[in-house]
Parts: C-alpha cells; sequence; structure tokens
C-alpha cells in the first residue's frame, strides 16, 4: 500500500512513509473456527508435527496472500545486489559523476554540436506547434523536470515548455530542449507517473543517444559510399553532404531498442535520485499500453514504436529491486499536481471550443420558414421545404 504526499504551491514537501505489503505473519493470522488436522509424526521423529489448517478460511486466506504477491511490484532493495561497480551504470550514487555515452568511437559529436542542433530543432517545432502559454502550468513543468535534470548525468542545461496536443507524447532534443504535451499531463494520474516519463525522456538526452545514432548513420554512409564525397584529399566534400542529411530530425527522436532500453535503466535512476516512487514508472507504461489497445492512435506515432514490453518490464523491475537501497518514504503525488492537471484540462476545453481551424466541417442550416419557425411573421401554410439541410461554410 502506498501512500499519497500533499504538496501545496508554498507548503513544505511532507514525506510520509511508503509501506508494502506483506504476507501476514502466523500470530497476526486469526484461529479458524474449525479443528486443525494434525498429521501424525514421521517415523523416528519426537518432535511433534504443527497442525495443518484445512478450513475454507484458511486457504481463502492463502489464495488470496498469493495472489497479492504475484500482482504487487518489487520493492525497492529487497533483492539488493551488493557487489556493484562503483561508478557504473548500476551505481545509483554516482550518478551525476558518469560520463554516459560521451564522445568517443561511438560518438563523434560535441556537446556543442548537440546544442545548437537541438536548438535549431527546437525553433522549428515551436513554428508549428501551438505551445501552452499558461505561466502557472509551465511553471510546474519545468520544476518538476529540472528536479529531474538535477539529479541525472546530463551536462547541458534544459528548456522546458508544453506542447497544447492531445497526443500522450514527451520528446527531449539534444542539447536539453524538451517539450511536453499537455496530453501526457492529463493521462497520468500521479506525480509520479509525470516524472517517470520525463525522466526517461531526460535519459536519451543524457546517454547522448541522438548524436549516437547519427553517428551510426554517418559510418554507414562512410561504409556504403566510399572516396565519393571527399574533395582533394579534404573533408570538406564529407562536410558539406553531412549537413543536408542534418534536415531529418528522425535520428533525434527514434530510437533502437537498445537505447529505449538504457534510458529505462537510467530514467529510472533518475526519478528514484529525485525522490519519486520508481514503481509509478511500470504502472504509467502498463497503463499506457492497455490504454492504446482500447483506444488505437493515443499514443503519438514515435512514442508507441518502443512500446514496454514484458522484457523491458521485467528488467525494470529487476532494476528496482536489485540497485536501488530502500528508502522510507518516496513522492508519489501532490495537490499541486491535481490542481495543474484541473487547471489544464480547463485550458484544453476552453482551445476546443474556441477552435475554428476546421472551418470545413458542414453545419446544419434551415432554408426559409415554416409553420414551426417561430422567427415567421404569420403561421399561413409555406410551400417552402424547412427541413434542415446540410451546408459547408465559407
Amino acid at each position: 500500500m502506498r501512500c499519497v504526499t500533499n504538496l501545496g504551491l508554498a507548503a513544505i514537501l511532507a514525506f510520509t512513509p511508503v509501506s508494502y505489503a506483506q504476507s501476514p505473519t502466523p500470530s497476526q493470522t486469526q484461529t479458524p473456527a474449525s479443528t486443525p488436522s494434525t498429521p501424525a509424526p514421521p517415523p523416528g521423529s519426537s518432535k511433534p508435527v504443527p497442525p495443518i489448517d484445512t478450513s475454507d478460511e484458511s486457504k481463502a486466506k492463502a489464495s488470496d496472500t498469493a495472489a497479492r504477491k504475484a500482482d504487487s511490484l518489487p520493492s525497492p532493495g529487497e533483492a539488493l545486489d551488493p557487489h556493484i561497480k562503483a561508478g557504473s551504470e548500476d551505481d545509483v550514487n554516482a550518478i551525476g559523476t558518469r560520463n554516459i555515452g560521451g564522445r568517443g568511437l561511438g560518438n563523434w559529436y560535441s556537446t556543442d554540436w548537440e546544442i545548437r542542433a537541438g536548438k535549431s530543432y527546437s525553433m522549428e517545432i515551436e513554428k508549428s506547434a501551438h505551445m501552452v502559454n499558461d505561466p502557472v502550468i509551465n511553471e510546474y513543468v519545468n520544476r518538476i523536470g529540472q528536479n529531474i535534470v538535477k539529479n541525472s548525468d546530463c551536462k547541458v542545461p534544459f528548456t522546458i515548455k508544453v506542447i497544447d496536443s492531445d497526443e500522450v507524447n514527451a520528446m527531449a532534443l539534444p542539447g536539453g530542449f524538451f517539450y511536453v504535451n499537455s496530453g501526457l499531463i492529463l493521462a497520468a494520474d500521479e506525480e509520479a507517473e509525470l516524472a517517470g516519463v520525463m525522466a526517461h525522456e531526460t535519459a536519451h538526452v543524457c546517454a547522448h543517444h541522438a548524436a549516437r545514432q547519427m553517428t551510426k548513420m554517418n559510418m554507414a554512409q562512410i561504409g556504403s559510399i566510399p572516396l565519393i564525397i571527399f574533395t582533394s584529399g579534404s573533408w570538406t566534400g564529407y562536410g558539406i553532404y553531412e549537413a543536408t542529411q542534418l534536415a531529418v530530425p528522425i535520428a533525434f527522436l527514434k530510437f533502437s531498442r537498445v537505447d529505449e532500453a538504457e534510458a529505462d535503466w537510467l530514467g529510472l535512476q533518475y526519478m528514484y535520485k529525485a525522490g519519486y516512487d520508481p514503481q509509478a514508472f511500470i504502472q504509467f507504461f502498463e497503463k499506457l499500453s492497455a490504454l492504446e489497445k482500447h483506444k488505437p492512435g493515443t499514443l503519438s506515432k514515435v512514442f508507441s514504436d518502443h512500446p514496454q514490453t514484458p522484457d523491458r518490464i521485467g528488467r525494470s523491475e529487476e532494476e528496482i529491486a536489485t540497485i536501488m537501497p530502500a528508502r522510507p518514504d518516496y513522492i508519489v503525488s501532490t495537490s499541486e499536481f491535481d490542481d495543474i492537471k484541473a487547471r489544464l484540462a480547463r485550458i484544453e476545453n476552453k482551445r476546443k471550443l474556441n477552435d475554428k481551424k476546421d472551418g470545413n466541417r458542414p453545419t446544419l442550416r434551415r432554408v426559409g420558414g415554416g409553420n414551426n419557425d417561430p422567427g415567421s411573421p404569420t403561421n399561413a401554410p409555406s410551400n417552402s421545404d424547412d427541413r434542415p439541410t446540410l451546408g459547408r461554410r465559407d
């Protein structure tokens, strides 16, 4: 059983311990009404054998306990690995000092290049997307994201904004340009769920996945088009060719399964380090998977390309149990999250009412007046047809 921590706009965060369900101890189990049967002791044994409770009540309790244990997520630290290598990706205490996916053989790009490229694409996104300009909502989402960034391995400053879109999605461009769709905020039931998705996207930036994707593309180009792009023995021709490829940002948004798995691994650590319950990450992605099956098209194409498969969920559960030391309390949700979600819902509803983009949608209008037309000057019979007809707005 988890508890929810409430936080007002000006209140100090008050943590409440999260207690996880455990099987009842023998002293907590009530004695059944029926008389338990006592099996005969094994041959040659002088020790008494405890009675076996065969009552229906006892069987029901045992079945209920087994079901709870099967359905429950692993608790942090319940199988903590004592042999975690210091400074590795498994060492949550080394977060902030690790160099994950940095420049080298697998990453030919500098941090400055990532910032320039990310800024360029962010300008294109903001030209075409409708942004949420409410300062209260933006400040709240930015605060959640900056807390995660502060507890991550990223070495770049983040700019976090909210896009007015019903799609359940978030994306982080290289260089720390981060966008959260309003649909994601409305789909989350708890602040920890929102933080989990934001931590996952933050991990893509921290691990330089976009730069590494571009490096793989460049390696493939060099291997498939040898010498054709070099001019006078220099790299000039190659540089021009490379620049043309940057017009395709798909490498910034779609990652390999290996990259997605690493973002899961690191994102869980970042949300845990920021104080959130890591179990919310798994719960939310399972919820999104069920939502997509029930209502296809809810998730954005990029966001749903790499779903939380059973293997990824199992690996995340293993991570929670083996590398995250237990804590007395976690942030699950806050009252501020509920207020922001309600505020955003009001803005979204108002936007939909005032949305005039679809001017070609057919509307009903009446032609002429009839006997039942209150605007008609007389109630005399009319030969005009007052049935509603479909007409398009000019």
